[in-house]
């Protein structure tokens, strides 16, 4: 089969490269940059250059490819996050009547079934809404848990307060993925052609906030590390105060507050908490630790 797939070699698409290379695929990256098409083309893939956001690149990036890997970047521009996210979905789906490309794989999120509190996620929830409106496009929404490789954001605050935390309790049950779950997956999905749209949630472990500091401060020699359920203020102003953008800051703790809520994993427990993934908490505070 001939492949494209968006994300460059980013913590998914690592992986995902050197999974469909491995299984004989003719592999097509997309790239916004242009110092990676070297290392890109030493996996044996084929690089080409260009931004998401311009459907007739994309449209020639996709042409003749049997399936598609579809990833919009989280906080895509820095401002008008939801917006430029939903613009980038459009461009996506211009390109796909365009190309003809006839099956697509959609990097998605737990908390995209809903229209809003949802923080960034509501970016996904827009491009869900418009890929399933295409006629002649067969998709699989990967409704992707709360990556673990964002708990390295709390490096500093574990190093400056000797505390893990965010804007939840300590009770609070998440659905965790690892990015290398997540290219599995996604490589399984672009093989199938369903019959029709389908959603597939993909979950590496459901932990508990209390669990994450414990398995975490085992592993980095802390093993007295506490959980500590910030405040809806101290999170934003946490984040601000580390240089996150106002609008990020804001749209991060909306999510919080969606988990806090449970409405953000709603779906993924009506759904019966599908639990896919190999990669374990445990295993990846193990990875956690060498970034420590």
């Amino acid at each position: 089969m001939q492949i494209t797939i968006t994300g460059a070699l980013g913590n998914i698409g690592s992986a995902l490269t050197k999974n469909l290379v491995k299984a004989g695929h003719e592999l097509i990256v997309v790239t916004s940059n242009n110092g990676r098409t070297t290392e890109i083309e030493e996996l044996g893939a084929k690089a080409v250059v260009g931004s998401i956001s311009d459907a007739m690149f994309l449209a020639e990036a996709f042409a003749g490819s049997d399936a598609v890997f579809a990833m919009t970047p989280p906080n895509l521009g820095g401002e008008n996050v939801i917006a430029n996210t939903t613009q980038a979905g459009e461009a996506f789906a211009t390109a796909f009547k365009a190309s003809g490309v006839k099956r697509v794989v959609m990097l998605s999120s737990i908390g995209a079934d809903l229209p809003n509190g949802n923080g960034p996620i509501q970016g996904l929830h827009h491009i869900e809404k418009i890929y399933n409106n295409l006629e002649g496009v067969v998709f699989t929404f990967l409704r992707a848990g709360y990556f673990y490789t964002n708990l390295y954001n709390d490096i500093p605050v574990i190093n400056g307060m000797n505390a893990i935390g965010a804007n939840y309790p300590a009770e609070t049950i998440v659905p965790f993925v690892h990015p290398n779950d997540i290219a599995t997956a996604v490589a399984e999905e672009l093989e199938l052609v369903p019959e029709g749209n389908k959603i597939r949630y993909v979950i590496s472990d459901v932990r508990s906030a209390a669990d994450v500091a414990k398995v975490l401060g085992a592993a980095i020699g802390k093993p007295a590390l506490p959980w500590v359920e910030f405040t809806d203020e101290q999170s934003l102003q946490g984040m601000i105060q580390a240089g996150v953008p106002a609008e990020i800051a804001n749209l991060y703790t909306e999510m919080g507050i969606g988990i806090r809520s449970g409405k953000i994993q709603s779906d993924f427990i009506r759904q019966g908490s599908p639990v896919i993934g190999q990669i374990k908490l445990e295993e990846f505070a193990k990875e956690f630790s060498t970034k420590f």
